[in-house]
């Protein structure tokens, strides 16, 4: 019953984490479009308002035009929507999930010990740290040369710096799945942070200093910016890096660290394409597709890499073995060896049980595609399953999964 319970948190909060998630990079890439197209306002009654930028667009049958004031209105609005929830719900529902996957299930999901051979408890506080020492040094960063000349270059190099550390740290101490998702993670608490500690507060001064009738600070919206335009380059490398989860041969391999940055970095560059494409249509230039094409060119160059080898010649007894019938005992000795130890009538990991013959043959779908064509389980491969029992399994299936 409590695995039972755990998918159903699992589930929901997945589904709540991409719901909010939607919300918050929706909003995100509108408003950095939106900074992006705007054009200098040509009616004097704009400009006496002081609106500094405006934009003209069509959509659900009907006409919009939103404007910017720099640095502010002369006057505060009655009604004024506040953008944050979104992130904080997207921050709070990952890290629940996080929680519910990972930090429940630290021996299993967090430590691999063919890569450290430490404790779920030490593992635990190791990978909350990740979280709480990025936003750290990120942000000494920003503070550091975010408002210096050539800060926006200084800052960028520095925060991949810190990435690709990051990354080759945690792949040296977590499991592949973990160590990919918790770059991702650190990175998005990054993100909410921003939000929390930087636009919103800079926001609700900007309000006081109105209110009070003092003279707006820029610094304010300045700083907001940036860390805005900061997330909006986070957002891809950071939905690659959950997503991977899925694809064991990319969180798996001896240098998973490098495929993880790149992977990111091509996020990040086709992610700054369109962002110049939105200035360069407002100044009438052509589309300035060459960081897409780089980013493109770096996805294509790590499925060259990660292909897989082509397999020997197998000699004459391997032929004559691929073609011998696998029985159902060979398989369910592997099964019983490599599987039951998660999957059994007390413990029922995913709510699969593969402790009867029954259960086997009603499970064999599930069977072939997460230990054969995924290679997902075993978890971590504790229970050290072979490629020669993998194919077992894969010639078992493909025959029809005959029962005893």
């Amino acid at each position: 019953m409590d695995t039972y319970l755990l998918d159903w948190a699992n589930l929901l909060l997945r589904w709540a984490h991409v719901i909010t998630a939607i919300a918050w990079i929706g909003s995100s890439f509108y408003f950095v479009f939106l900074d992006s197209s705007l054009t200098a306002p040509s009616a004097p009654d704009l400009k006496t308002k002081g609106v500094d930028g405006e934009l003209w667009a069509v959509h659900g049958g009907g006409f919009y035009n939103p404007q910017k004031y720099l640095v502010a209105p002369k006057s505060l609005p009655a009604n004024l929507h506040w953008f944050y929830w979104e992130a904080y719900s997207t921050w709070l529902t990952g890290f629940a999930l996080f929680t519910v996957l990972y930090l429940f299930n630290a021996g299993s999901f967090l430590v691999d010990k063919r890569v450290h051979d430490w404790s779920p408890g030490i593992a635990i506080a190791a990978s909350l740290g990740f979280l709480v020492a990025f936003w750290a040094v990120y942000d000494a960063i920003c503070r550091a040369f975010g408002q210096k000349k050539h800060g926006d270059l200084i800052v960028g190099a520095g925060v991949l710096v810190a990435i690709v550390l990051a990354s080759w740290a945690a792949s040296q101490l977590f499991a592949g799945r973990a160590a990919f998702l918790l770059v991702g993670a650190m990175i998005a608490t990054a993100m909410s942070a921003n939000v929390f500690f930087w636009i919103i507060p800079g926001q609700r001064t900007v309000i006081a200093q109105m209110k009070a009738g003092e003279p707006v600070d820029p610094v304010h919206g300045q700083r907001a910016k940036q860390r805005s335009v900061h997330n909006t380059y986070f957002t891809l490398p950071v939905l690659v890096a959950m997503l991977s989860n899925h694809y064991g041969w990319l969180t798996q391999g001896p240098h998973n660290w490098a495929v993880l940055v790149l992977l990111m970095l091509a996020g990040a560059l086709i992610r700054h394409s369109f962002v110049a494409r939105h200035k360069a249509h407002v100044l009438g230039q052509r589309a300035p597709w060459a960081h897409a094409v780089v980013g493109t060119v770096l996805l294509l160059g790590l499925a060259v890499w990660l292909a897989p080898a082509p397999p020997p010649a197998p000699s004459a007894a391997a032929r004559a073995a691929a073609t011998r019938p696998v029985s159902f005992g060979e398989v369910r000795a592997v099964i019983e060896q490599r599987c039951t130890l998660c999957h059994n009538a007390a413990l029922q990991n995913k709510n699969v049980a593969l402790h009867t013959p029954e259960l086997i043959r009603q499970q064999a779908q599930a069977v072939y595609q997460q230990a054969v064509v995924l290679k997902l389980m075993p978890m971590n491969n504790a229970t050290q399953i072979s490629d020669d029992e993998r194919a077992l399994i894969k010639r078992w299936f493909e025959s029809g999964a005959p029962g005893p």
